[in-house]
Formats: structure tokens, sequence, C-alpha cells
């Protein structure tokens, strides 16, 4: 490796490094091993840091009446540059590649299928999800069980567009056993390849469907009732937050916020138009 990508690559582990120091993530755990890597209270690499220190939590994010009065990160992290400018070079299938056959967090034992994402890669709409769940693990596809239906008469009946167009996926890209929302490591160690396919398919809106999709792109933990309704801002890119389809299997009254949320994204993809 040239010095010049070695450098690239420093940069990039010291953005993702603050970025989860940001979020209140002290410790990543690297594969199967019991090996740990600490993050400084500085968001530098690891092994030039004493010792870790422990931050106090992020307050919640504020939210303005438009996606763009979102405030981003201030200070180095992922975060800092729109994604619109920030084409990754990367396909979806070399993402995939590098995902492999996962062991890198405690989610693979216990799974069927890694679940990596379905649609296509020119999708203007990216829907994120939570994680698999046991139809998905099953057949190793995001979004086809009783909640994946729901979100298909979504996609066709209030959008007025076909799966094939959309790109779907989840946070973690394993089941977590019994359908538990994921923990903190899991989607420290996952959601890296989640803002990769974000990166590679560069949407023009993202529809965060639930509360992990929302923590983990927003970075907030404000509930989901009082963020919906109105777009936020990932690295320059629009973001609707809303209901997870399976939260409208127990509670069908709030069918209503999720489709007028829907509504909402439809107007803006028919601007672009």
């Amino acid at each position: 490796m040239s010095e010049r990508s070695r450098q690239f690559y420093l940069e990039q582990l010291k953005a993702r490094l603050e970025y989860y120091r940001e979020i209140g993530i002290e410790t990543l755990s690297l594969g199967a091993g019991p090996f740990q890597i600490a993050i400084s209270a500085q968001g530098s690499v690891p092994w030039l840091s004493a010792s870790p220190s422990k931050t106090a939590e992020p307050e919640p994010a504020e939210t303005g009446a438009n996606w763009q009065a979102f405030p981003g990160a201030k200070s180095l992290s992922l975060f800092e540059t729109p994604l619109t400018n920030q084409p990754s070079g990367e396909s979806l299938e070399t993402i995939r590649a590098d995902l492999g056959d996962c062991r890198r967090c405690k989610l693979w034992p216990t799974r069927t299928n890694i679940v990596f994402g379905s649609g296509t890669h020119e999708a203007k709409l990216v829907f994120v999800g939570e994680g698999p769940g046991a139809d998905e693990d099953a057949q190793g596809l995001p979004f086809v069980g009783a909640a994946g239906q729901i979100l298909t008469r979504i996609i066709e009946n209030v959008l007025d567009l076909k799966r094939d167009q959309v790109y779907i996926c989840n946070v973690v890209k394993c089941r977590p056993p019994g359908n538990r929302f994921p923990e903190e490591d899991e989607i420290a160690t996952c959601s890296p390849f989640l803002f990769r396919q974000l990166e590679s398919i560069r949407p023009r809106i993202i529809c965060c469907l639930g509360a992990a999709a929302i923590q983990t792109i927003l970075r907030s933990k404000v509930s989901v009732g009082k963020l919906r309704g109105r777009f936020h801002e990932y690295r320059g890119i629009p973001v609707m937050p809303t209901y997870h389809p399976a939260y409208l299997l127990r509670n069908p009254e709030a069918k209503r916020d999720v489709w007028d949320d829907m509504k909402k994204i439809k107007v803006f993809l028919n601007e672009l138009s």
C-alpha cells in the first residue's frame, strides 16, 4: 500500500472513530475474538492513545421545520461533507464482497443468511430499517415478511413505485436473536457497511424506518413520534424518519402518520422529475 493510500485510510479511520465517540460508543469489537479497540476522547487512532476517556451522552438533536435546519456534525466525521459530493467509487457488489461471510460481531452464530440489501444501485430513495427478522433471515432478503408486505404496499400504493425502483437495507445485516433491538456494539460494527451502501448509491432521499435507523443515520435518540413528519439531514441528503412497518402491525392507528410521511416523500421525488 502506498503512503498516500495509507494516509487516506488512516484519516477515514479517525473520522469513523470520532463518529462513534460522538454517539457514546467507547469500545469496538474486531472480529470474533476478544480484542477490543478503545476510542479516545479526542477520537484519535486507538494505538496512539494512552487510555480511553468516557464522554458525556450527547444531547438529543433539535429538529427544524425543514430538512435544511437540521444541524450537522461540528467535528471531524463522515457527516461533515455532503454525501452527494463524495462519490465513493465502490459498487454495491464490492461492498458485499468485503462483508463476506461476516463474523465481526456476536450476531453471526445464530444467523441463517446475511441480509445485505435489495433494489437498484441507481435508487433515488433508500429505505433503512432495523435488522432482519425470521423471514428475512431465511431468505436472505430485506423486508419479505409481514412488515415487508406493508412496506411493499406503501411503495406501490402511496409512492407509485415498484420495489425494484428503490433500495432497501438495514442497519445490521444479521438477525438479532428474538428480533430484539440491535445493541450498540453490533450497530458500531455493522453500520460502516450501511454508510458505504449510502455512499455508493448516493440517493436523493433516505427514509429511516424506526428507532434503530434514526439513531444510526441522524444520531438522535429523540422518539420517532417527535421526529417524523418533517425532513432532517444526513450529509446533505434529506431524511424522513417514520415508524417501522412492524410497528404498524401492532399499532394500526399509526398508518395515517406513515401515509402522510410517504406523501411528503412523493412530493419531493416528483419535484426531482
